[in-house]
């Protein structure tokens, strides 16, 4: 057997079913040997899409995802999308073919110290160098993508070391893919416990891994058991994520901040030091590196800390309950600041908000239900009118792109799910050849684009700190058809241009069994802008 062989037989006891990749040279060897154990290849057709589909799959299925894209180029291609993966929390496995290890340092094609620049976008990268290691290497790879906070990991896959020979492989069994686990010890628990109960305005952040989508109702569950609110924290807009509402004025107002798996960093203003907040702060992270940061930046507010993993600590904390806290009132206002939404100015042409009031009304009665949404301002409406608990977005990573990737991904994670990917235009133009990757795997959903013919986040950007008049580089081709592309790339397409056709186009496309684009003519508006106060509604940049 090659070493190749050896690798896909590890991967299939670890429970892989698909790979999402671009092919190469390099990366042949594997190709072959997944054929055997029936490991599904999705070709795709950019290797950051690769890595995209690989963690919504990771996110949707809750188990890993895998990527795999050949040497130097294609490995350089995938590291934007590794730096997204990242920062959601996703535990994707990141193969890349490489050169020969028996040509090290004679310049062989392709040679590249990947190692090196891989280190900074994952938990671990390792070049293996022994065809007998592949399997072990695969499996300390998915234990500590999945370990503390979860994120990727990535092989270097020497061709030489695919294809050398080394015999049959050792068995393998479920225990050598577990990830070890840290909880905090059971006086740590009691410490935060007591603590916690002795606060009247406390908040309970988490990170992405605690997300409905990920965690279920463990969140919810948590904030009940400890009589406080309990919030995700997952997007790149940090404390002004639209899906928020105005909960960033009720955080200033907290007198303590209970961080669960998420760092102070600037997600929640740095720990509340952006609101003026004086909130003590207790943070339970599984990196060291978060607790040394929290402690410099807080000084004295951060009272107590651990270094554990969040998903048994929630659970334990759970079980422990709220030690006789009442806070019914903090949790409503709470909740009243969470539903908190701008009002949208009337406009000619359709408002994002009227987009996302379809997608909300064709989507809210699943419970299985995914709503996929990337981009700038229209991202933002979207996220603010809809509100499907099992989500993705662009994460704290601030990438816009993934939003066709991610929904291959996710189809292929759960094959029945009602399932809708809205994206800006300039977001469109990332991946707009996966398309032609959706038709030909399959996966059918419904992709909304909102077209407003500009790259509107920027512009908004450029008119409110250097004038209406130095705007540039902002505008997009008007009347640019992204339906009649996907149709070229083989999918269905609608051209919708008044709020009263998106409902039946939107419904044709869930119930079409292929996967459809839908280019909807929006007029461009700046993201809205929450507060508890009356709203005034947000005005479209000149």
């Amino acid at each position: 057997m090659r070493g190749a062989d050896h690798l896909a037989g590890a991967m299939a006891q670890a429970g892989v079913e698909v790979v999402f990749s671009l092919s190469g040279n390099q990366i042949m060897p594997l190709y072959d040997a997944l054929i055997d154990p029936g490991i599904r290849i999705v070709h795709s057709r950019h290797e950051a899409a690769a890595v995209f589909m690989a963690d919504a799959y990771a996110q949707v299925s809750g188990r890993i995802g895998v990527a795999l894209v050949t040497a130097a180029p294609g490995f350089g291609n995938a590291l934007g999308a590794l730096y997204t993966a990242a920062m959601s929390e996703s535990p994707v496995i990141f193969l890349s073919g490489d050169s020969p290890v028996g040509l090290d340092g004679k310049g062989a094609f392709q040679e590249f110290p990947q190692g090196a620049a891989a280190r900074p976008f994952v938990k671990a990268s390792e070049r293996v160098q022994d065809a007998g290691d592949l399997a072990p290497a695969f499996a300390r790879a998915v234990r500590l993508a999945k370990a503390g906070r979860p994120g990727p990991v990535h092989l270097a896959l020497p061709f030489d070391v695919l294809n050398a020979d080394v015999g049959p492989a050792v068995p393998m069994t479920s225990a050598d893919f577990a990830a070890p686990v840290r909880s905090a010890d059971p006086e740590m628990l009691a410490a935060i416990q007591a603590r916690l109960a002795a606060f009247e305005r406390p908040l309970l952040l988490a990170g992405p891994s605690l997300n409905v989508l990920r965690g279920g109702d463990r969140l919810a569950k948590l904030g009940a058991a400890l009589d406080l609110p309990a919030i995700a924290l997952e997007s790149p807009r940090g404390l002004r994520d639209p899906a928020l509402g105005a909960f960033a004025e009720v955080l200033a107002t907290a007198d303590c901040l209970f961080f669960l798996g998420k760092a102070t960093d600037f997600m929640s203003g740095f720990g509340g030091m952006a609101q003026s907040s004086a909130a003590a702060v207790i943070l339970v992270d599984p990196d060291p590196t978060a607790i040394a940061r929290a402690k410099e930046t807080l000084g004295g507010r951060l009272e107590l800390t651990a270094i554990a993993d969040p998903g048994p600590v929630a659970a334990a904390l759970t079980a422990a309950g709220s030690g006789g806290a009442a806070r019914a009132a903090w949790r409503r206002e709470v909740a009243d600041a969470l539903a908190c939404r701008a009002e949208p100015e009337h406009t000619q042409a359709m408002h994002a908000a009227e987009v996302g009031a379809v997608v909300q009304s064709a989507l809210q009665d699943s419970a299985d239900a995914i709503l996929i949404c990337d981009g700038g301002e229209f991202g933002q409406w979207i996220q603010a009118t809809t509100r499907i608990p099992r989500r993705i977005i662009n994460g704290p990573s601030g990438a816009i792109g993934a939003a066709l990737p991610y929904a291959i991904g996710a189809r292929l994670a759960q094959p029945d799910a009602p399932l809708v990917a809205l994206m800006g235009d300039g977001t469109a133009g990332f991946h707009l050849s996966e398309f032609e990757t959706a038709a030909r795997e399959r996966t059918a959903f419904a992709v909304i684009v909102g077209n407003d013919a500009r790259w509107n986040a920027e512009q908004v950007i450029q008119v409110r700190d250097y004038g209406a008049q130095r705007k540039i580089g902002c505008d997009l081709l008007p009347g640019a058809r992204y339906d009649k592309a996907a149709e070229a790339l083989g999918c269905r397409g609608f051209h919708v241009t008044e709020a009263g056709q998106l409902q039946g186009a939107l419904v044709d496309a869930l119930s079409g069994g292929a996967p459809t684009c839908i280019d909807v003519a929006i007029a461009p508006q700046a993201a809205p802008n929450v507060s508890r106060k009356s709203p005034e509604p947000a005005k479209a940049p000149a």
